[in-house]
């Protein structure tokens, strides 16, 4: 699986963004999706997953209740969007696929193919 991240920028504090990421490869729709972030100086953080047996979706408690993916198989398709953005939400958005027919997973090692990035930037 290859994937292309899209749809970075700058944003004002609560404002929205949607990011998509394309994946190439017969094995898409069986792969479970996630986005991830990484800011600078931190550590890669998990966003959010969606399976690819029952789409379900997770989060992580930062961004629960702002954020949502979603996962189109028939475009090869996730997406991110991302509502009342806020500064801390600054950061380098990744998308990831694991292998196929796993399940959901909040850690980054278990994801097996990656995007280049998509660079977010909420300003205050």
């Amino acid at each position: 699986v290859q994937l292309q991240a899209s749809g970075g920028g700058l944003v004002q504090a609560g404002g929205s963004l949607s990011l998509s990421c394309v994946g190439t490869g017969p094995s898409f729709q069986r792969s479970t999706m996630g986005w991830f972030r990484q800011a600078q100086g931190r550590e890669r953080e998990f966003i959010a997953t969606i399976t690819w047996s029952t789409q379900s979706p997770s989060y992580a408690d930062s961004v629960k209740g702002r954020f949502t993916i979603s996962r189109d198989n028939d475009k090869n398709t996730v997406s991110l969007q991302m509502n009342n953005l806020k500064p801390d939400d600054t950061a380098v958005y990744y998308c990831a696929a694991r292998k196929p027919r796993k399940g959901a997973s909040v850690y980054a090692s278990d994801y097996t193919y990656w995007g280049q990035g998509t660079e977010v930037t909420v300003s205050s």
